[in-house]
């Protein structure tokens, strides 16, 4: 029982030192200031020019592209080349 007492006794130190230190922890950072208190403010000018700045990127993305078009002869040899394959393909049956 005398043994138990001592641990106790030597818990109860260490849980006094850890509280200390604690309280010399929380001093610190109230010293510092707490940075992340997640009240940014931006100034109207900055939200404008960040809106610009996305509007002229949708902008940009949803220009058309000029439809691409293929010549007739082009349609032509496109036709042909595939007359061909499925000629080949008919002859191997």
């Amino acid at each position: 029982m005398k043994n138990l007492s001592a641990v106790i006794q030597q818990l109860k130190r260490e849980h006094q030192h850890l509280q200390q230190q604690l309280k010399r922890i929380d001093e610190a950072i109230a010293a510092l200031g707490s940075s992340s208190n997640g009240t940014r403010k931006m100034s109207a000018e900055g939200k404008r020019r960040i809106s610009m700045a996305q509007k002229a990127r949708w902008a940009k993305a949803r220009t058309a592209k000029p439809k691409r078009t293929i010549s007739a002869a082009g349609r032509r040899r496109i036709a042909a080349a595939q007359r061909a394959r499925w000629a080949n393909v008919k002859r191997a049956v």
